[in-house]
């Protein structure tokens, strides 16, 4: 990874985000970017367009860049090349922007666990980001002391189209140095018995060694509830997944489970978009 996108409102959960990303970026010698939001009224919005920014927009843009300013000083983030953003814009929008015109390798944004995600990725706006950025996101859940990625679940149903994804999953499993367990969902309205299951995922893998994955089936009333439940069962440091980003999610997370996963799961979440 060469550069890391972390958006910030300054919140406990964004600062999580910050400590994770820079653990990320110490292993790779990453750049990273500090990028804030501010995402204003119409009236405000259009008074800058126009070449007028009224007092109070100023206000706020100068007391964003001095706290940008002074996170890039953190201790956290010592050592590394940090970079600044501040941007008008809608926070997703603006997100999914920022990281393709700087062609970042990773998004890494701060969340809530079970409760969901608030404050500066209030409910929609994760989803939002999760659902159209073209590049990874890593979704970090609750207080960040020490980023250790011990074990890290690829959840899939293995078709052809999953490849992609699944081979930045293994890059990434591969940086981080942690046990990749890849995991297929049985529900009752998708069942396949455990030799089938298996069989999938063996011709999935083709040429790789099995020996290198841990292989699982595991059977749960729904998808969702199928994921979070293993990654309770193992202890999982990290739930991958992939989505179709701009055109709508892949026929295995029909409706919306990775976005429902990065807002419900209490354990950090990734998400690549498929080819």
């Amino acid at each position: 990874m060469k550069k890391i996108l972390i958006p910030t409102d300054f919140s406990a959960q964004a600062y999580n985000a910050i400590k994770a990303g820079a653990a990320l970026a110490k292993q790779s010698n990453a750049e990273v970017i500090l990028l804030h939001i501010l995402d204003l009224p119409s009236q405000n919005s259009d008074s800058i367009s126009k070449g007028t920014p009224t007092a109070e927009v100023m206000f706020f843009k100068t007391a964003a860049e001095e706290k940008l300013i002074s996170l890039a000083h953190d201790p956290v983030l010592q050592g590394l090349n940090v970079f600044t953003s501040l941007i008008l814009d809608k926070t997703s929008l603006g997100v999914t922007k920022s990281a393709e015109n700087n062609e970042v390798d990773l998004i890494v944004m701060g969340a809530h666990g079970v409760s969901g995600a608030k404050e500066f990725f209030v409910g929609s706006n994760t989803e939002k980001v999760v659902r159209t950025s073209s590049i990874p996101v890593f979704v970090v859940k609750g207080e960040v002391t020490d980023l250790k990625l011990n074990h890290i679940i690829f959840a899939s149903d293995f078709s052809d189209n999953m490849k992609g994804a699944f081979d930045r999953a293994v890059k990434f499993n591969n940086f981080v140095g942690a046990k990749l367990h890849l995991l297929m969902v049985n529900t009752p309205n998708s069942f396949k018995p455990t030799h089938v299951a298996e069989e999938i995922l063996q011709n999935f893998l083709g040429n790789n060694t099995s020996d290198d994955f841990e292989l699982n089936v595991y059977n749960d009333l729904t998808i969702e509830k199928g994921i979070l439940n293993f990654s309770k069962r193992i202890d999982a440091d990290l739930i991958a997944i992939a989505t179709h980003g701009r055109k709508g999610l892949s026929h295995f997370f029909n409706g919306s489970i990775s976005e429902d996963l990065a807002n419900h799961s209490s354990r950090s979440v990734l998400t690549f978009k498929l080819d």
